[in-house]
């Protein structure tokens, strides 16, 4: 330690930056493990059949939305809903993800192998390596606290108009994709902590604002390194994110209070 301070964390790193044309290259595809995009499948594989969103599957823990706070115009990144829960602390249930949890959450689970044919507004987007660190999720971009590391992670949680791939690429760690189904109509909501094992990965297809929806899937990665808690040689994961870099339209939402995080039970069923 040096005058007081300690190493500054690590929060989010932009390592490498490709294009993906989606109109030359439709598909994504599990190599092994790893991301790829291409024009046609290899022979034998039939993509899948993207997850439809059943407002009646209900995963995660449910909190009760006891009001909508505020809704924020940030032109031109999107809108902000701070919506208002009656439990003082938002509890995320971690789950080692399935194909039917992700299902749950209107996200395809691609796993080595498999394939799905993505589909998006934007005809090209970008695949971007990231770095998160564990204390990733410890910033509120809502509360004016600037970039300080905060004590506590509020729920941030989002939807868009183009897709996500989210790549669990790291080579030690799992990756955790924060998710949420918020149903407006009945005042509740579902939280949860998809834990991806290595090699797996996450399709989102894109999710564009609707009027009157019956429930909305929400997801965040800031908390990508949460598998890093306890351990105190890796500090923060690598992956993988298909992505709309820039001029995105995004739908946030939020609330302040504290969340709770875990581990999953058990072992990932393989």
């Amino acid at each position: 330690m040096v005058d007081g301070r300690l190493d500054p964390p690590l929060f989010e790193v932009d390592k490498f930056s490709q294009q993906v044309s989606l109109g030359h290259t439709p598909f994504f595809y599990n190599d092994g493990g790893r991301p790829a995009y291409l024009a046609s499948l290899p022979q034998g594989v039939e993509p899948l059949v993207p997850a439809a969103t059943n407002p009646d599957r209900a995963v995660g823990r449910e909190h009760l939305v006891s009001e909508v706070i505020g809704v924020k115009p940030t032109p031109p990144y999107g809108v902000e809903t701070q919506l208002g829960f009656a439990a003082d602390q938002a509890a995320y249930e971690p789950l080692w993800v399935t194909r039917d949890i992700a299902a749950a959450f209107g996200i395809t689970l691609v796993k080595p192998g498999e394939a799905v044919r993505l589909s998006s507004p934007v005809e090209t987007l970008s695949q971007v390596e990231y770095e998160y660190g564990v204390f990733a999720g410890h910033w509120s971009p809502y509360q004016g606290t600037g970039n300080k590391v905060l004590s506590v992670v509020c729920t941030d949680l989002e939807h868009h108009d183009f897709p996500h791939v989210f790549a669990s690429t790291d080579p030690v760690l799992p990756l955790v994709i924060s998710v949420g189904r918020y149903w407006p109509r009945l005042g509740r909501i579902r939280l949860a902590d998809l834990w991806v094992p290595q090699g797996w990965a996450l399709y989102i297809p894109p999710k564009p604002s609707v009027t009157d929806p019956a429930c909305i899937d929400l997801h965040n990665n800031r908390n990508s390194a949460r598998a890093c808690w306890g351990d105190i040689v890796h500090d923060s994961v690598t992956t993988h994110t298909l992505l709309q870099a820039t001029g995105g339209y995004f739908y946030w939402y939020w609330n302040a209070d504290d969340t709770a995080h875990g581990r999953p039970s058990g072992a990932p069923r393989l």
